[in-house]
């Protein structure tokens, strides 16, 4: 593998977007890959902060500015939905990309730390770590539950997010003691609500008292297409947001530029998930990653052979991408480790149709129907827009 690996031209990564009538579909055929430095959740932290050259499709007042995240808010669901959400669709600004995989824990600490995943190392919601599955965002692992001191969150994550300032961080109270906030959040003041009432108030006002960018972070719209798919409650929650959105235009004092950004997009998924084939599960010796971005880990003799099982049996569902494939094509960027490089398996699978891969131990409260992380138009791309209070 070479040191260095050449990215995707950025101008290729502006590919068509999925129909709107398709009820959040994934784009079959056409893979988006990260436009890292050309318009990614990785030039969002640096262009509004002052600290960098401008990379988004938006232009930047002199004003206080509140960067709102709303989490699984893709830019297809958003022309989708526009009808629903006409205080957002009537903001200025474009697409840009999220990350790979296309999913909360990676793309929230790329948009943080203004790093590539291949950088920061958060590659995925669930991730090898000395030999155990870690999820990132429960900061735990099966064997050990909660690894807050056993895999501190600045060791896992060694880089300060926000380019080192400590800017407020509007965010869910219950967020403050976990080990994923103090790996992408750690270093801001964070302060916490518990209603959304309170999300508007506390924006608002660290605005009045001179502070000249906040970060806000709302995650009803994930929370929602998770557990109900993109249907009739989802459609509720869009027109929530948007006066959401619209109350927080009134609150702020005139001259409040609000930046909209999103971490992923959604894929409904319903109703299963597909299981791995016997002939590709008897190669392998476990998965990590999720539905959308499964991989699989096997013996180094055996990638070739699990690769070509995967491509036999799955490749009319989904794209199959050994790992060196993956870091060759520059999907998480440049500068990868080795210790982040071992974190990944050796085979992936993205499914570019409307569904997912099982793994067994890759369990929650529920059952996911909305879901994310591969590399399709309907996940990858999220919004970057601006409207001033």
């Amino acid at each position: 593998m070479p040191d260095h690996w050449t990215l995707p031209d950025p101008l290729a990564q502006l590919m068509p977007m999925s129909d709107a009538s398709n009820n959040g579909a994934a784009a079959s055929g056409n893979l988006v890959s990260p436009a890292y430095d050309s318009g990614c959740l990785t030039d969002v932290m640096p262009s509004i902060s002052g600290l960098g050259a401008n990379r988004l499709p938006i232009d930047l007042n002199s004003g206080p500015r509140v960067l709102l995240v709303l989490d699984g808010l893709g830019w297809d669901q958003l022309q989708q939905w526009s009808h629903l959400m006409p205080t957002v669709a009537a903001f200025s600004g474009g697409p840009i990309t999220t990350v790979a995989p296309s999913t909360t824990a990676t793309a929230l600490t790329s948009l943080t730390t203004s790093l590539p995943p291949s950088q920061h190392g958060l590659v995925g919601y669930r991730m090898m770590v000395d030999g155990s599955v870690f999820n990132c965002l429960r900061w735990s692992t099966a064997e050990l539950g909660d690894c807050r001191t056993t895999v501190p969150p600045s060791l896992l994550q060694p880089f300060d997010p926000f380019m080192g300032e400590s800017i407020p961080l509007v965010t869910k109270a219950e967020f403050r003691r976990s080990g994923f906030s103090e790996a992408h959040l750690r270093g801001g003041r964070l302060v916490g609500y518990r209603t959304i009432a309170l999300l508007v108030h506390e924006t608002a006002r660290l605005v009045r008292e001179g502070e000249p960018v906040v970060y806000a972070y709302y995650d009803g719209v994930d929370k929602v297409a998770h557990e109900y798919g993109l249907r009739s409650e989802y459609e509720a929650e869009l027109r929530f947001t948007d006066r959401l959105v619209s109350a927080l235009l009134e609150a702020l004092p005139t001259g409040t530029q609000v930046i909209i950004t999103a971490d992923h997009g959604q894929v409904d998924c319903e109703p299963s998930l597909v299981e791995v084939h016997r002939d590709v599960a008897d190669l392998i010796d476990g998965f990590s990653g999720e539905a959308r971005f499964r991989w699989l880990h096997c013996s180094p003799e055996r990638v070739d052979s699990v690769r070509q099982a995967a491509e036999e049996h799955h490749g009319d569902i989904s794209w199959v991408r050994s790992r060196d494939e993956i870091l060759d094509e520059g999907w998480f960027g440049r500068g990868m480790t080795r210790d982040v490089m071992d974190r990944l398996g050796e085979v992936a699978l993205l499914p570019f149709t409307n569904t997912g891969f099982l793994d067994p131990d890759d369990t929650g409260p529920f059952e996911l129907i909305g879901r994310h992380g591969s590399l399709t138009s309907a996940e990858m791309y999220v919004p970057c827009v601006t409207a001033t209070a």
